[in-house]
């Protein structure tokens, strides 16, 4: 046996002491890991790996890197060559590797644990993939890393606090991902850290105080998150920063007046989309280098600072939607002082108080502007000629002031605008014709001036014009043929309000892709075109207000996305055409005040006389009986009208007197003549609303779709901040969230449901289906940003309010609303808090209307883990008890700031058993520590009234008890909405009364 294992041992020997052989074995392994590699490469359309092969020597790859003295694999670089697949394990046996670069290419899954084996790794980078999963905590082993970026990819999770440990680490880059929790402070510790860019994620809490130690720190790019409280003061004494990016977070507090002292090597300075206030830091335009100021949505006020005119290497200045004003001033002084900034490009000073004239040296600014905001300032006078100089420019948006006189004709000489907004002036004049030499037009608004005359045929020049909107003037005669061809119109057609006649032609029909048409209130005659059933993307048509005479054309029964058909006040005749009950989308229908004959179809809209207006058709049949007796159906019909009309005319004069404080919305580009109408909204408009679905705008995603911030004009001229959700139809189960929330809130009005104000179904610039609902933003976020301390504290009494406003919801939703509907999905991220901290409930995603048959929950459980009742992990179905268990597993977390998925919560207990552990003696040992150390009971409707603690204890004893009978195993016994919503009301009566 033993001198069997003579050459066995021999040949270990050689093995382990020949330097030749030993570096022959690692090439092998690297060779395998980058085989491995390849084998999981599932497309190569350059076919860049083709050299890899047994043909030859693996440093002879293409994108292979060794080191010459052993023939070891340093260095991997396959950037830009659009390979699919994944990312091996077997990378990790490249032990010698210092440089890993796969960027730009469409690499999915997650990235490997064992990438932490490379202890030698000192650049990796994976950017620009379809990467998901976490960071794997293995990378703080590769000590020597300096370059780490992982900019846009799908990763999720949170940021490792192990990330400190690498200390030589210099860029590190994490921007455009789906990254949650809050910055960890230990990021501090990277002394090396010369980058640091986490925008576009999820990421919340306050920032870090710490990062004021990274003393190297160039680029710090943390925008477009929901990072929450103030900027740390360390941050203002990182000398070094050329880069301070914030934009679009909740953030508040003033800007330091100094900061351009402390932050001298400022470069970019971008601090938008927040709730900053006070003054704008003087000492920032002493910074003659910086090229980049965004300081718009915020609350800055005073004035515009002197020094503008040194800052010459500016080439975007925002200040847009603040309270800045120039007080005294006849002209716009700040125009002039930008004229020195040679290489601006962008330019945004609207939605100010800026009064006085714009100077003539508005042609003097940059020849490079491409964008220039001034709309929304009281701004008068006539738009000067000098205008026609800024030849660059792309955009121009000069609405909603009170500028006077005609279009200058040098605004001809701006061949590369897109957009071009004039709306809500005193512009006078006829159209000049050589708006149509602007061929490369997508916008054009120049609706609610004075302007007369008749729209020029130029006009049919344009090549890409998306939206026009002439509405609102005194315009007159025939609308040009070259108008009704313009077949790139995607978005809108609004021709209402003038004095137009003459008859609609065919051409009407090359309208294929506009989703809303209104040429209500003119003078048109004629019938409508058969034509106008080509028009297949229509949402909106309105020709209301007219002298429209004939039937309506059957072809109309083509437009199968139409949700508002508008023809009342016409001189309309015929039949009402079957076809119109199959138009499924359609939600409003008034054809009232014409003259229709014969009975009126029962299917589709014409089951809900509440959307369907078919009041002033005398001669139009109720019943089949009314062929047998005309007279007496035409005399109750006659009645009929009376009384809805006497009763329209009470309620809607009963609803002016109670919404008469209330801003009126702007219907402009809707459907104006209908009752109880929802305002209509385009791809196109909600396109310009949110800046093309900028990422600075994003404000969340969810499982269905993503929330963006934007901006909607009212009828004033003023901008209404909205929420619009748009939903990824190529998710599982959006398309059904779509309809179960326009379903649950088409009629439901409450204070504490958030408002929809219009959805959208159309087609993007893609031909996709789109799909987007619009809604009221609230300005406070959600309940759980409050819950997770990224806010101030909340007292109890403002807690309590919290609470009562929940259960206010719910209770119209489960005993008001016909049919009863059931939320589904309750949790404190679905509450969001208004700028009065009114209770918002939103996300009706999941919701269901209990009628008939409730849906069976066999399907899969539906709704958020640690919120869902028991039963229905036992295929039970969607219930108002089941709603009522969320709610109580919410008000237990509101006081105790636990989440019911907290990792404390396992092996059977969960947050539910161990609040009524502690109930009701121990109770004050599980409340929420930031509620017990304040003894003042701040917020709601009262300030700052003392609260002793046993009066603390007593109405937080009670609240538990709520609670508790909210969320019992068995929904047998739990108490009802209303039961809870009166025992909150009691306990803050009671505990106000101690207090008075």
């Amino acid at each position: 046996m033993g001198l069997s294992l003579l050459p066995v041992i021999v040949v270990l020997s050689v093995l382990l002491t020949s330097p030749s052989i030993l570096p022959l074995a690692d090439s092998v392994t690297d060779r395998e890991a980058l085989l491995s590699l390849k084998s999981l490469i599932t497309s190569d359309p350059s076919n860049a790996l083709h050299s890899w092969n047994n043909t030859m020597h693996v440093c002879g790859w293409s994108g292979v890197f060794c080191n010459r003295h052993n023939q070891r694999v340093t260095g991997l670089d396959l950037q830009g060559l659009s390979l699919a697949g994944s990312i091996t394990p077997f990378i990790g046996n490249l032990s010698m590797l210092r440089v890993l670069r796969l960027q730009n290419n469409q690499l999915s899954g997650p990235l490997p644990d064992q990438i932490g084996n490379l202890f030698r790794l000192q650049e990796l980078n994976v950017s620009s993939n379809l990467i998901d999963g976490s960071i794997p905590i293995n990378i703080s082993l590769c000590s020597k890393l300096a370059i780490f970026d992982l900019t846009s990819n799908q990763i999720s999770g949170t940021i490792p606090p192990e990330l400190q440990h690498l200390g030589q680490l210099q860029f590190l880059k994490l921007s455009h991902n789906r990254l949650s929790g809050s910055i960890p402070p230990s990021i501090g510790n990277l002394s090396s850290l010369t980058t640091l860019e986490l925008s576009t994620n999820n990421i919340s809490g306050p920032i870090p105080d710490t990062l004021g130690r990274l003393r190297n720190l160039k680029q710090l790019q943390i925008s477009i998150n929901n990072l929450t409280g103030t900027i740390p003061w360390s941050l203002y004494n990182l000398s070094s920063l050329s880069t301070f990016a914030m934009a679009s977070n909740d953030l508040w507090g003033e800007i330091p007046g100094d900061i351009g002292f402390r932050l001298p090597n400022l470069l970019v300075f971008h601090v938008c989309y927040n709730k900053f206030t006070g003054l704008i830091p003087p000492s920032l335009h002493n910074l003659t280098k910086i090229n980049s100021i965004r300081m718009s949505h915020d609350f800055f006020t005073g004035t515009v600072p002197p020094g503008l005119e040194n800052l010459h290497e500016l080439t975007m200045y925002n200040i847009g939607y603040n309270q800045i004003v120039n007080p005294g001033q006849t002209e716009l002084e700040i125009i002039t002082s930008l004229t020195n900034a040679t290489n601006l490009v962008f330019l945004a000073l609207d939605g100010n108080l800026f009064e006085g004239v714009i100077p003539e040296s508005v042609g003097n600014l940059s020849s490079s502007l491409s964008k220039f905001y001034i709309g929304g300032n009281p701004i008068h006078g006539p738009i000067p000629a000098s205008i026609g100089k800024l030849r660059s420019l792309s955009l121009l948006n000069m609405s909603n002031n009170l500028l006077s006189g005609d279009i200058p004709p040098e605004i001809g000489n701006l061949k590369e605008l897109q957009i071009l907004g004039l709306a809500g002036n005193r512009i006078s004049g006829e159209i000049p014709a050589f708006l149509g030499n602007l061929t490369k037009l997508t916008d054009l608004e120049l609706f609610d001036n004075y302007l007369e005359g008749i729209i020029p045929s130029e006009f049919g020049n344009y090549q890409y014009l998306v939206s026009l909107d002439l509405s609102n003037n005194r315009l007159s005669g025939p609308v040009p043929k070259e108008v009704f061809s313009l077949s790139t119109l995607s978005s809108l057609l609004n021709l209402s309000k003038n004095s137009l006649t003459g008859e609609l032609p065919t051409e009407i029909g090359v309208l294929e892709n506009v989703v809303l048409i209104d040429i209500s209130n003119n003078l048109f005659s004629g019938g409508i075109p058969n034509s106008i059933g080509n028009c297949k993307s229509l949402q909106g048509l309105s020709m209301a207000n007219n002298s429209l005479s004939g039937p309506i054309p059957d072809t109309i029964s083509n437009l199968k996305g139409l949700q508002t058909l508008d023809l009342s006040s016409n001189k309309l005749s015929g039949s009402i055409p079957a076809g119109l009950q199959g138009l499924q989308a359609l939600q409003l229908l008034n054809l009232s005040f014409n003259e229709f004959t014969g009975e009126v179809p029962k299917g589709g809209i014409f089951r809900n006389h509440s959307i369907a207006y078919l009041e002033g058709n005398p001669n139009l049949c109720m019943k089949l009986s009314c062929k047998n007796d005309r007279k007496t159906m035409k005399l109750r019909i006659t009645i009929l009208v009376v009384l809805v009309v006497a009763i329209s005319t009470i309620a809607t004069l009963f609803w002016v007197v109670l919404q008469k404080p209330k801003a009126k919305i702007n219907a402009r580009g809707g459907l104006e003549s209908f009752k109880g109408k929802r305002r209509m909204v385009s791809y196109g408009e909600l396109l310009r609303a949110t800046d093309n679905f900028d990422a600075a705008n994003l404000i969340g995603r969810g499982s269905f779709g993503s929330v963006y911030r934007g901006t909607l004009s009212d009828d004033d001229g003023t901008s209404r901040a909205v929420a619009v959700k748009v939903f990824d139809l190529g998710a599982r189960g959006a398309s059904k969230s779509f309809v179960a929330e326009c379903e649950a809130l088409r009629g439901a009005r409450h204070r504490n449901l958030v408002r929809l104000i219009t959805s959208c179904t159309s087609v993007d610039h893609g031909n996709s289906e789109f799909c987007a609902l619009v809604y009221e933003l609230a300005e406070n976020g959600s309940l759980s940003d409050w819950i997770r301390g990224g806010r101030r504290p909340l007292s109890a009494i403002e807690r309590l309010d919290i609470a009562i406003g929940i259960a206010s919801g719910i209770e119209y939703l489960h005993h008001d609303c016909q049919p009863p509907v059931v939320h589904h999905d309750l949790k404190p991220s679905n509450v969001l808090l208004d700028g009065d901290m009114t209770v918002k409930i939103a996300d009706f995603g999941l919701a269901r209307l209990l009628i008939n048959d409730l849906e069976s929950m066999t399907n899969g459980l539906k709704g958020s883990i640690g919120y869902i009742p028991p039963e229905y992990g036992m295929g039970g179905k969607a219930s108002t008890s089941g709603d009522v268990y969320s709610y109580g597993v919410i008000l237990l977390e509101l006081l105790t700031g636990k989440s019911p998925t907290d990792e404390m919560f396992k092996n059977g207990m969960n947050l539910n058993k161990w609040v009524g552990s502690a109930y009701p003696e121990h109770v004050m040992d599980i409340m929420d520590i930031q509620l017990l150390s304040m003894t003042t009971m701040e917020g709601g409707n009262y300030d700052k009234l003392s609260i002793s603690g046993g009066r603390l204890k007593d109405c937080l004893v009670s609240l538990i008890g709520v609670g508790l009978a909210c969320s019992g195993d068995v929904p047998e016994a739990r108490i009802s909405i209303r039961e809870a919503l009166q025992q909150l009301e009691g306990i803050r009566e009671k505990l106000l009364k101690e207090l008075a």
